[in-house]
Protein backbone atom coordinates (compact mmCIF):
# COMPACT_ATOMS: atom_id res chain seq x y z
CA UNK A 1 0.00 0.00 0.00
CA UNK A 2 1.36 3.41 -0.99
CA UNK A 3 2.00 5.75 1.95
CA UNK A 4 1.92 9.54 2.25
CA UNK A 5 5.62 9.50 3.15
CA UNK A 6 6.43 7.60 -0.07
CA UNK A 7 4.54 10.19 -2.11
CA UNK A 8 6.22 13.06 -0.32
CA UNK A 9 9.66 11.56 -0.96
CA UNK A 10 8.99 10.94 -4.67
CA UNK A 11 7.65 14.44 -5.34
CA UNK A 12 10.20 16.25 -3.17
CA UNK A 13 12.36 17.26 -6.13
CA UNK A 14 9.54 18.71 -8.25
CA UNK A 15 9.07 22.44 -8.61
CA UNK A 16 6.36 24.79 -9.75
CA UNK A 17 7.07 25.57 -13.42
CA UNK A 18 8.51 29.01 -14.04
CA UNK A 19 6.47 29.30 -17.22
CA UNK A 20 2.86 28.02 -16.83
CA UNK A 21 2.60 27.75 -20.62
CA UNK A 22 5.60 25.41 -21.04
CA UNK A 23 3.66 22.23 -21.81
CA UNK A 24 4.56 18.56 -22.22
CA UNK A 25 2.48 16.83 -24.87
CA UNK A 26 0.27 13.92 -23.76
CA UNK A 27 1.53 10.37 -24.34
CA UNK A 28 0.13 8.63 -27.41
CA UNK A 29 -0.45 11.93 -29.21
CA UNK A 30 0.52 10.34 -32.53
CA UNK A 31 -2.64 8.19 -32.35
CA UNK A 32 -4.94 11.19 -32.01
CA UNK A 33 -6.92 12.36 -35.04
CA UNK A 34 -5.34 15.27 -36.90
CA UNK A 35 -8.16 17.62 -35.90
CA UNK A 36 -7.57 16.96 -32.21
CA UNK A 37 -3.82 17.47 -32.51
CA UNK A 38 -4.43 20.76 -34.32
CA UNK A 39 -6.43 22.05 -31.35
CA UNK A 40 -3.32 21.79 -29.18
CA UNK A 41 -1.38 24.03 -31.56
CA UNK A 42 -3.08 27.26 -30.49
CA UNK A 43 -2.30 29.97 -27.92
CA UNK A 44 -3.04 28.38 -24.54
CA UNK A 45 -4.34 29.90 -21.31
CA UNK A 46 -2.65 28.90 -18.02
CA UNK A 47 -4.68 26.85 -15.57
CA UNK A 48 -4.07 24.88 -12.39
CA UNK A 49 -5.74 21.84 -10.88
CA UNK A 50 -5.23 20.16 -7.53
CA UNK A 51 -4.65 16.42 -7.34
CA UNK A 52 -6.17 16.03 -3.84
CA UNK A 53 -4.98 12.88 -2.07
CA UNK A 54 -7.04 12.08 1.01
CA UNK A 55 -5.16 10.45 3.89
CA UNK A 56 -7.64 7.84 5.12
CA UNK A 57 -6.63 5.27 7.71
CA UNK A 58 -7.28 2.43 5.28
CA UNK A 59 -5.18 4.01 2.55
CA UNK A 60 -4.79 7.00 0.24
CA UNK A 61 -7.64 7.97 -2.05
CA UNK A 62 -7.81 10.54 -4.85
CA UNK A 63 -10.65 13.06 -4.70
CA UNK A 64 -12.32 13.96 -8.00
CA UNK A 65 -15.37 15.96 -8.98
CA UNK A 66 -18.12 15.36 -11.50
CA UNK A 67 -18.45 18.68 -13.28
CA UNK A 68 -21.88 20.18 -13.85
CA UNK A 69 -23.44 19.42 -17.24
CA UNK A 70 -24.07 23.08 -18.18
CA UNK A 71 -20.43 24.21 -18.01
CA UNK A 72 -18.70 25.47 -21.15
CA UNK A 73 -15.54 23.39 -20.75
CA UNK A 74 -15.32 19.70 -19.75
CA UNK A 75 -19.02 19.54 -18.85
CA UNK A 76 -20.25 16.35 -17.14
CA UNK A 77 -16.70 14.99 -16.91
CA UNK A 78 -14.76 13.63 -13.97
CA UNK A 79 -12.14 16.25 -13.16
CA UNK A 80 -9.74 17.49 -10.54
CA UNK A 81 -10.85 20.70 -8.86
CA UNK A 82 -9.26 23.64 -10.64
CA UNK A 83 -9.61 26.17 -13.41
CA UNK A 84 -8.00 28.96 -15.36
CA UNK A 85 -5.51 31.37 -13.85
CA UNK A 86 -6.91 34.78 -12.93
CA UNK A 87 -5.04 38.07 -12.81
CA UNK A 88 -4.97 38.11 -9.01
CA UNK A 89 -3.43 34.63 -8.74
CA UNK A 90 0.30 34.88 -7.99
CA UNK A 91 0.93 31.54 -9.77
CA UNK A 92 -0.87 28.40 -10.91
CA UNK A 93 -0.45 26.83 -7.47
CA UNK A 94 -2.56 29.69 -6.08
CA UNK A 95 -5.02 29.07 -8.91
CA UNK A 96 -5.40 25.39 -8.03
CA UNK A 97 -5.88 26.11 -4.32
CA UNK A 98 -8.35 28.94 -4.94
CA UNK A 99 -10.43 26.91 -7.36
CA UNK A 100 -10.42 23.91 -5.01
CA UNK A 101 -11.79 26.09 -2.22
CA UNK A 102 -14.44 27.53 -4.53
CA UNK A 103 -15.53 24.16 -5.93
CA UNK A 104 -15.38 21.79 -2.95
CA UNK A 105 -14.76 24.00 0.09
CA UNK A 106 -11.27 22.79 1.04
CA UNK A 107 -9.31 25.72 2.47
CA UNK A 108 -5.81 26.39 1.07
CA UNK A 109 -4.26 25.87 4.51
CA UNK A 110 -5.86 22.41 4.66
CA UNK A 111 -3.78 21.30 1.65
CA UNK A 112 -0.22 20.07 2.18
CA UNK A 113 1.29 20.68 -1.27
CA UNK A 114 4.00 18.07 -1.91
CA UNK A 115 4.81 18.57 -5.58
CA UNK A 116 3.86 19.11 -9.19
CA UNK A 117 3.40 17.26 -12.46
CA UNK A 118 4.42 18.62 -15.84
CA UNK A 119 2.06 21.07 -17.47
CA UNK A 120 -0.23 19.46 -20.05
CA UNK A 121 -2.25 21.06 -22.88
CA UNK A 122 -5.94 20.35 -23.40
CA UNK A 123 -7.98 20.52 -26.59
CA UNK A 124 -10.12 23.19 -24.88
CA UNK A 125 -7.18 25.62 -24.99
CA UNK A 126 -5.61 25.39 -21.54
CA UNK A 127 -2.12 24.65 -20.27
CA UNK A 128 -2.90 22.78 -17.05
CA UNK A 129 -0.41 22.35 -14.23
CA UNK A 130 -1.39 19.61 -11.74
CA UNK A 131 -0.52 20.46 -8.12
CA UNK A 132 -0.28 17.40 -5.86
CA UNK A 133 -1.53 17.83 -2.29
CA UNK A 134 -2.23 15.69 0.78
CA UNK A 135 -5.42 16.36 2.71
CA UNK A 136 -6.73 15.13 6.06
CA UNK A 137 -9.80 12.90 5.74
CA UNK A 138 -11.83 14.93 8.24
CA UNK A 139 -12.14 18.05 6.08
CA UNK A 140 -15.69 19.11 5.35
CA UNK A 141 -16.53 19.33 1.67
CA UNK A 142 -18.82 22.15 0.59
CA UNK A 143 -19.82 21.50 -3.01
CA UNK A 144 -20.53 24.48 -5.27
CA UNK A 145 -23.46 23.08 -7.24
CA UNK A 146 -23.08 25.72 -9.95
CA UNK A 147 -19.82 24.03 -11.00
CA UNK A 148 -19.82 20.54 -9.49
CA UNK A 149 -22.57 17.91 -9.31
CA UNK A 150 -20.77 15.80 -6.71
CA UNK A 151 -17.36 14.61 -5.51
CA UNK A 152 -16.09 11.04 -5.27
CA UNK A 153 -12.91 9.19 -4.32
CA UNK A 154 -10.86 6.47 -5.99
CA UNK A 155 -8.17 4.45 -4.16
CA UNK A 156 -4.70 5.54 -5.24
CA UNK A 157 -3.55 1.91 -5.35
CA UNK A 158 -6.27 1.21 -7.96
CA UNK A 159 -5.06 4.05 -10.18
CA UNK A 160 -1.43 2.93 -9.95
CA UNK A 161 -2.20 -0.57 -11.27
CA UNK A 162 -1.86 -0.79 -15.06
CA UNK A 163 -4.31 -3.69 -15.17
CA UNK A 164 -7.05 -1.23 -14.19
CA UNK A 165 -6.63 0.84 -17.39
CA UNK A 166 -9.31 0.50 -20.03
CA UNK A 167 -8.41 1.02 -23.68
CA UNK A 168 -11.57 2.45 -25.22
CA UNK A 169 -12.46 3.17 -28.85
CA UNK A 170 -13.52 6.76 -29.48
CA UNK A 171 -14.53 8.69 -32.60
CA UNK A 172 -13.59 12.23 -33.62
CA UNK A 173 -14.80 13.75 -36.87
CA UNK A 174 -15.41 10.31 -38.34
CA UNK A 175 -12.07 8.80 -37.32
CA UNK A 176 -11.83 6.06 -34.70
CA UNK A 177 -8.93 5.92 -32.27
CA UNK A 178 -8.15 4.48 -28.83
CA UNK A 179 -7.69 6.22 -25.48
CA UNK A 180 -7.10 5.02 -21.95
CA UNK A 181 -9.72 5.49 -19.28
CA UNK A 182 -10.35 4.43 -15.69
CA UNK A 183 -13.67 2.97 -14.57
CA UNK A 184 -14.30 2.63 -10.84
CA UNK A 185 -17.50 2.04 -8.88
CA UNK A 186 -19.69 3.37 -11.67
CA UNK A 187 -17.50 6.41 -12.35
CA UNK A 188 -15.71 6.98 -15.65
CA UNK A 189 -12.48 8.99 -15.69
CA UNK A 190 -11.36 9.95 -19.17
CA UNK A 191 -9.87 12.71 -21.29
CA UNK A 192 -7.35 15.13 -19.77
CA UNK A 193 -7.98 13.89 -16.22
CA UNK A 194 -7.17 10.31 -17.18
CA UNK A 195 -3.96 11.42 -18.86
CA UNK A 196 -2.93 13.41 -15.78
CA UNK A 197 -3.47 10.29 -13.69
CA UNK A 198 -1.39 8.29 -16.15
CA UNK A 199 1.34 10.93 -15.92
CA UNK A 200 1.12 10.74 -12.11
CA UNK A 201 1.56 6.98 -12.21
CA UNK A 202 4.42 7.13 -14.72
CA UNK A 203 6.26 9.68 -12.58
CA UNK A 204 5.64 7.94 -9.25
CA UNK A 205 6.69 4.54 -10.56
CA UNK A 206 9.60 6.17 -12.42
CA UNK A 207 8.76 4.54 -15.75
Amino acid sequence: MITADALRARFSGTRLPEDPLDVTMPPGLERWPHGMRERLDVPLRPAGVLVPIMKHGEGLRVLLTQRASHLRHHAAQASFPGGRMEGHDVDVRATALRETHEEVGIEPDEVDVIGYLRTMPTITGFAVTPVVGLIRPDVDLVIDRTEVDYAFEVPLDFLLEERNDRLVDREWEGRRFRLKEFHYDGERIWGATAYMLLAFREFFLNK
